[in-house]
């Protein structure tokens, strides 16, 4: 995952866009579309429980480049860019539906969907189990709730290019990870079958998380790390 670059995908666009041409209606179907693409990614996730290398496998077929997939699925094209100068008066959404927002970054994509199985799956179970103490179930969704509400912060601020603070979210995304972790690793969890069963379902999916999260942490230092360009060399 390497050329990554929070700019490519945001880029500032909301300040190109002059005035905004959708109205609610236009909106929500937008944000549907973008609901499906978290449901196709989980969807082909699921797909494929086995493979060692799955988060790699599913962004492929989602039709991101596996070397730079962070980056991926919400560039504008470089012609609306180009013409902007020459079509001034053409201010609406384009109608391909190329508008990006952070709902199309392929990291939220990516954590909606793996949180949302974890989730789902968490709340089937226990809500089937008679026997699940309450601060167990409640503890352990709050922790996948608060877990995804890290990240999805830490995806704000990448978006917005401000790469160090995106490292401390996603820090704080793993550290909830690991009290999730422990949760699940518990001398109380380890008495209930029920914990113990979705244990196995949920190992997979919070190391993927942890190693999606990983990656971007990795790619924001090296941006940090970069020697800034001195636009003063020919004063």
């Amino acid at each position: 995952m390497s050329n990554f670059n929070s700019d490519g995908p945001s880029g500032n666009e909301w300040e190109d866009r002059g005035d905004v041409a959708w109205n609610e209606f236009d909106w929500e179907r937008y944000l549907r579309e973008q609901d499906e693409s978290i449901t196709r990614y989980q969807k082909l996730y699921e797909a494929c429980p086995e493979s060692a290398d799955r988060i790699d496998s599913v962004a492929e077929k989602m039709g991101w480049s596996v070397t730079d997939w962070i980056e991926e699925g919400g560039e504008i094209p470089d012609s609306e860019e180009d013409d902007d100068e020459d079509d001034e008066d053409d201010l609406d959404f384009p109608e391909n539906g190329d508008v990006y927002t952070l709902h199309k970054n392929p990291i939220f994509i990516a954590t909606k969907a793996i949180t949302q199985s974890l989730q789902q799956h968490w709340m089937h179970v226990a809500g089937q189990s008679g026997s699940l103490p309450a601060p167990v179930a409640l503890s352990l969704l709050n922790a996948l709730h608060r877990g995804e509400d890290q990240a999805v912060q830490a995806i704000h601020a990448l978006d917005f290019g401000d790469y160090a603070m995106a490292i401390s979210l996603f820090k704080r995304a793993l550290s909830v990870l690991n009290g999730t972790l422990a949760l699940l690793s518990s001398d109380e969890a380890n008495l209930q079958p029920t914990v113990v069963a979705f244990r196995e379902h949920a190992l997979p999916r919070i190391f993927d998380l942890r190693e999606i999260w990983l990656r971007v942490i990795n790619e924001c230092r090296d941006e940090l790390e970069r020697p800034e360009d001195n636009d003063d060399s020919d004063e």
